[in-house]
């Protein structure tokens, strides 16, 4: 299953990044800790390529410490990037990201050059929680749920620092198989635009082999490792009573239990991907996507050669090549 959510406010939302880069200063991209090569915006990288860029690993409270670390490395090492651990509800971590702004773009400051902040992220990613944090008050709504801004706001945090908040935004098309999965077990997509139970699975094949541990705790189970994905969802709607009539397991109920768990960090802190692991995702991802580009030009030359709109491309044998 490809999972793909791109509503219409998003495409407004593009035009308006489109539109805002041009007087920006720095760029603060919201990540989620626990997913941040995923919850990276491929198509904001593309528009606000050449500015100072901040990446911020958000929730870094619900992620595992250890690949935080090493998602920083990674980030910190990129030219004209810079990376911090966040948890948005936390006033001191939120008040360095404005100093960090400064470092990425020490000429701006003041009322002759007050500091232009563009603030982006995918959806539910706690910008707006964060926005709040920065400014002491409630600026911006926030939700636990994908979409809640819908509107660009810009918020004054000092008399020379501004701060335009967009509303989160995917992109059109998400070539990374694992990334829809791990942006839906994340919350990042609507619920409505994938199947709770096949995310569920997708997410307990990766945690049982990368955080067996904290999954036996949390459901009182034993052999998790040895487990496929599909006993181990069975295995938990069991432990946590998800039945129907005749002892058989509620697929579905068990799948949003685990969903739900995983967001509120009921099994323990765990992240879903390492840079090495993302890379290897990304390239594949890239590879077949050129693939289905390839057969889709050749249908759509065929279509154009039938109806007469190009010429047919001469064989080798009549362009007189010699054997």
């Amino acid at each position: 299953m490809a999972i793909q959510w791109f509503p219409g406010h998003m495409h407004l939302t593009r035009k308006a990044i489109q539109e805002r880069i041009k007087a920006i200063d720095v760029v603060i991209e919201l990540l989620d800790a626990r997913l941040p090569g995923s919850s990276a915006n491929p198509m904001l990288a593309e528009m606000t390529a050449g500015k100072p860029a901040l990446k911020v690993l958000n929730k870094q409270d619900l992620a595992d410490p250890a690949r935080t670390a090493l998602w920083l490395t990674h980030y910190n090492a990129m030219p004209g990037v810079r990376a911090l651990p966040l948890d948005a509800s936390m006033t001191t971590p939120a008040k360095a990201l404005v100093a960090a702004c400064h470092e990425l773009a020490p000429n701006r400051g003041g009322m002759a050059k007050p500091m232009r902040v563009l603030i982006c992220g995918i959806p539910n990613v706690g910008k707006s929680t964060l926005i709040n944090t920065l400014k002491g008050k409630r600026a911006a709504k926030t939700g636990d749920e994908a979409g809640v801004t819908k509107l660009e706001q810009r918020i004054t945090i000092a008399d020379d620092f501004y701060l335009y908040d967009t509303p989160g935004v995917l992109w059109p098309r998400i070539i990374v198989a694992k990334s829809g999965y791990n942006l839906a077990a994340s919350g990042a997509i609507g619920k409505n635009a994938f199947d709770e139970e096949e995310v569920a699975l997708e997410l307990l094949d990766y945690l049982r082999q990368h955080y067996a541990e904290p999954l036996q705790v949390r459901y009182k189970l034993t052999g998790v490792a040895d487990m496929t994905d599909e006993q181990l969802l069975d295995a938990i709607g069991r432990k946590r009573g998800a039945l129907q009539s005749g002892g058989k397991i509620n697929l579905q109920k068990a799948a949003e239990i685990v969903i739900h768990d995983f967001r509120a960090c009921a099994i323990g802190r765990m992240t879903l991907e390492t840079p090495t692991e993302f890379a290897d995702w990304l390239a594949a991802g890239q590879k077949l996507d050129a693939e289905r580009q390839l057969k889709k030009d050749a249908i759509e030359l065929d279509r154009k050669i039938r109806f007469k709109k190009v010429p047919r491309p001469p064989r080798v044998a009549d362009a007189g090549v010699e054997e």
